[in-house]
């Protein structure tokens, strides 16, 4: 059986022996479970813009569900593909740098970047952010911004 490569899915359909748990329209990460199996969890708790994930896992053993997830972008960092304007006014511009995160259906939202009046030379991210369609958040385009944990020379303890 082949199993969906290791990431971030949405559910189309709920797991077979598992509906209460992983029902349809549900955020998933699968991941693999040593050379012949795989097995899929459901968000834990949302930090940063960012899901987090633990125990239980469920096995995926059937192939047409693996085959009737949507494969999802990674959360991180992105710019827009285009400028998006919203009701009551605002808009954010194209190639804006914006995180993406998702709800626990598995939609994207996006969260755009702001510099503050402060002494650093950084980007923050509110806690607020834009709920995109499926046509945007495919068309998203990667921006390799790297947490400060995980830049080169930094510590990660």
């Amino acid at each position: 059986m082949a199993f969906p490569e290791p990431g971030l899915y949405r559910t189309t359909v709920a797991h077979p022996k598992a509906a209460d748990a992983i029902p349809a329209d549900r955020l998933v990460y699968v991941g693999k479970r040593g050379e012949d199996g795989a097995f899929v969890v459901v968000p834990h708790y949302n930090e940063h813009n960012r899901w987090f994930w633990r125990e239980p896992t469920t096995d995926v053993d059937d192939a047409s569900w693996g085959e009737s997830l949507v494969a999802l972008p990674a959360e991180g960092f992105y710019t827009l593909p285009r400028t998006l304007t919203f009701e009551g006014g605002g808009r954010w511009l194209e190639n804006a740098v914006v995180q993406l995160g998702y709800d626990r259906a598995g939609q994207g939202i996006v969260f755009v970047a702001e510099r503050r009046p402060v002494d650093t030379n950084a980007l923050f991210f509110s806690d607020r952010g834009q709920r995109i369609d499926d046509a945007l958040l495919f068309a998203l385009r990667w921006a390799p911004i790297l947490p400060v944990r995980d830049a080169p020379g930094t510590a990660t303890h």
